[in-house]
């Protein structure tokens, strides 16, 4: 008896597994059609070996969208609080992002030298971070914008930019904080001339034109009682994101082994995740005190 039973359970697996090799033979077939060739049309784009990966998004005709939005000038502080809230959102989906910066329309998310993630190919590497942060962009438009509504969905292009050293990249993120300072004075001077001296568009850029950083400040400071130094930080240096522990207070019900009832108490929990800063990461205080930025993987 038994030893009927053992070989009928026998050629019951034999059976099994020869149709399982048929089922798989036929799927390699499948897979392997006439039409794969087509795939040696797509180019490789896998980003070079130890650099910095760097995907940067602007904000696509966003001079119109700021008009249509009716956002406030020289700055709109909800809009850049959103441009903030969006980052932080690609940067918690994409851990492997180490550093953030953000001014304007514009962001940058820079990818750890060692990443391997969509197996470096930059076209991965951009529509994740792109896709991202514009579905985020309308996801959280109402939270700050409440009395506004989107009346037509934002675009962001983006571009990756790869960096061989870590000299090369402080120096790239240098350029995007001093095109903000450039920018933002700019724009302080000359909404100041618009909405309080009456001056239109055409004749404040007149008036600025060929002026220096310290003849701005002084239209500034001598027309308006401005001191340009006492604009908001965020404004003057944008904004960074890097990633630091937090301690987070939780309300849980605790249970003891003599109670009938839990108890509510506040719990304290450490988490790491992306942190604003409005500093400087020109000099070299900022690489000093945060030296896992750069080295944390080397």
């Amino acid at each position: 008896m038994w030893t009927s039973c053992t070989v009928k359970v026998h050629d019951c697996l034999a059976s099994t597994s020869a149709t399982l090799k048929r089922c798989l033979r036929l799927g390699v077939a499948m897979a392997k059609s006439k039409f794969e060739y087509v795939r040696d049309f797509e180019a490789d784009d896998t980003c070079l070996p130890q650099c910095w990966v760097v995907v940067r998004l602007d904000g696509r005709n966003f001079h119109r969208f700021a008009e249509k939005h009716n956002f406030a000038k020289p700055n709109d502080s909800r809009a850049l609080h959103l441009m903030n809230k969006c980052a932080q959102t690609v940067m918690e989906e994409l851990e492997d992002i180490v550093i953030a910066y953000g001014q304007s329309d514009e962001y940058s998310f820079v990818f750890r030298r060692k990443s391997n993630w969509f197996k470096r190919r930059a076209s991965k590497f951009m529509t994740h971070v792109a896709s991202q942060f514009a579905s985020s962009y309308v996801f959280y438009w109402k939270d700050y914008f409440e009395d506004q509504p989107l009346l037509y969905p934002p675009g962001f292009d983006g571009r990756v930019v790869l960096y061989p050293s870590n000299q090369t990249l402080k120096d790239y993120l240098s350029w995007r904080q001093a095109d903000c300072h450039i920018n933002n004075l700019y724009n302080t001077v000359f909404w100041a001339l618009i909405q309080q001296s009456g001056l239109t568009p055409v004749q404040a850029k007149d008036r600025l034109q060929g002026t220096l950083a310290a003849d701005k400040n002084e239209i500034l400071f001598s027309e308006f009682k401005i001191n340009y130094n006492n604009e908001p930080l965020m404004y003057r240096k944008g904004t960074v994101l890097i990633w630091q522990k937090v301690d987070e207070v939780m309300t849980k019900e605790v249970k003891l082994p003599a109670e009938m009832e839990g108890k509510k108490m506040a719990v304290t929990r450490t988490r790491t995740k992306p942190v604003l800063l409005h500093c400087d990461i020109i000099g070299d205080a900022f690489w000093k005190e945060h030296p896992e930025i750069l080295y944390e993987d080397s």
